[in-house]
């Protein structure tokens, strides 16, 4: 008997100026931005997975996907595997309106001024999410 573990991906998605681009789910509180995410189908592969949830949220074609990490999440058993990619189409790009209310595309310069202003939070540092953001960034984001 082996457990159960269900894989979840976890995406920062960048354009060709290096902006990153990121969400606030309607459950989170107010100002949390965060990278996409979400979980794997039956049948579907990770890759897939990081495109369809992607498109399906903020209507971005993604590609060159980079595998990054992975995180075992609690919540009850997943595994977060963490990918970076470049939209095809950031023109476009829009929030779904029904799990991602917001979107916004950030240079590092914004980024590190929205969250010295309290305007961004992000996710805590606990998060393979926050490492993301900073390894993005380069360095920690501190207040």
């Amino acid at each position: 008997h082996h457990p159960r573990s269900d894989p979840a991906v976890i995406c920062l998605v960048i354009d060709s100026d290096e902006r990153l681009l990121l969400g606030r789910q309607r459950v989170w509180p107010p100002k949390r931005f965060s990278a996409f995410a979400g979980f794997v189908e039956p049948g579907e592969s990770l890759e897939a997975c990081v495109q369809r949830e992607v498109l399906e949220e903020c209507n971005v074609e993604v590609e060159s996907l980079e595998y990054l990490g992975s995180q075992p999440w609690p919540f009850p058993a997943s595994l977060m595997v963490a990918f970076h990619a470049r939209a095809k189409n950031p023109s476009q790009a829009r929030a779904d309106g029904k799990e991602i209310e917001e979107i916004r595309w950030f240079t590092k310069t914004e980024l590190n001024q929205a969250h010295l202003r309290e305007e961004v939070l992000l996710p805590p540092r606990i998060s393979i999410a926050r490492r993301m953001i900073e390894h993005w960034y380069g360095s920690e984001l501190h207040r």
